[in-house]
């Protein structure tokens, strides 16, 4: 893996009666990431035009991947203290989700 900055990308499809409930939900959890080191920007956005099939996006670009890490293991850590669980509230809303962690094409490359 290169060195360097790291992305997460998450793509929703978020039914509109469950809108409101998620994105409270995923406010909350980018509120906490805000905070996290090595976070550099962070961002939820809506799709206001397009055909694609996922409504939500949210994008997270990390100094690099041991920021990312420590986030995700303390991200964990706070849910489980919550008693939340991720996976149980998208299926409860209907809410489909493609997950993914993403590195510079370029960095990719040059590192091969």
């Amino acid at each position: 893996m290169p060195e360097g900055p790291f992305f997460r990308i998450d793509k929703f499809i978020v039914p509109a009666e469950s809108r409101h409930r998620f994105t409270e939900r995923l406010k909350l959890t980018h509120e906490a990431l805000d905070s996290a080191p090595g976070c550099e920007q962070n961002l939820i956005l809506e799709q206001i035009e397009g055909p694609g099939r996922f409504n939500l996006v949210t994008f997270v670009r990390w100094r690099d991947r041991t920021c990312y890490e420590a986030a995700r293991k303390a991200a964990q850590k706070r849910q489980n203290a919550a008693g939340f669980n991720p996976s149980a509230f998208m299926e409860e809303l209907g809410v489909v989700a493609d997950l993914g962690n993403y590195a510079d094409l370029d960095r990719v490359i040059a590192a091969s």
